[in-house]
């Protein structure tokens, strides 16, 4: 699978849906998942956090999100203390006040990204971004 963003993402930037923002933060923030391909399956249909997982460790903010010209970036992500089954993917979601079924699925991202594939071992992970950006609508 190549990096994606979930066309149900798209759909709802199109209609002008609530809770699509991606610069904003804590409750309202932009956040990444790492997940195991092992567990989870990218599927088109997915739009909600609650359609995740395979997810190991404590997702993160990612902390001062940009957009410009379609371009989503951000800074670097450390996952603390991770442990668990192997990471081969990262999912971004927009994070809000209401329940994990609301916060919407934004890209699929395994490819282009330093720090992955990895085992956790109880340590650190920090994913680094992309120089270009995380992805481009």
């Amino acid at each position: 699978m190549a990096n994606a963003i979930y066309p149900t993402f798209k759909n709802s930037l199109l209609q002008g849906d609530a809770s699509t923002a991606l610069t904003g933060s804590g409750t309202t923030g932009l956040f990444a998942a790492l997940v195991d391909t092992g567990t989870y399956t990218y599927s088109a249909a997915h739009q909600f956090y609650s359609s995740l997982s395979g997810i190991v460790g404590t997702d993160q903010e990612i902390t001062t999100p940009t957009t410009t010209g379609g371009l989503i970036d951000g800074g670097d992500c450390t996952f603390t203390a991770v442990s668990g089954s192997s990471v081969e993917a990262i999912v971004l979601y927009r994070k809000n006040a209401g329940a994990n079924t609301t916060w919407r699925l934004v890209a699929y991202i395994d490819t282009s990204v330093t720090g992955l594939p990895v085992t956790p071992n109880g340590g650190n992970i920090t994913i680094t971004w992309n120089a270009s950006g995380i992805v481009q609508l």
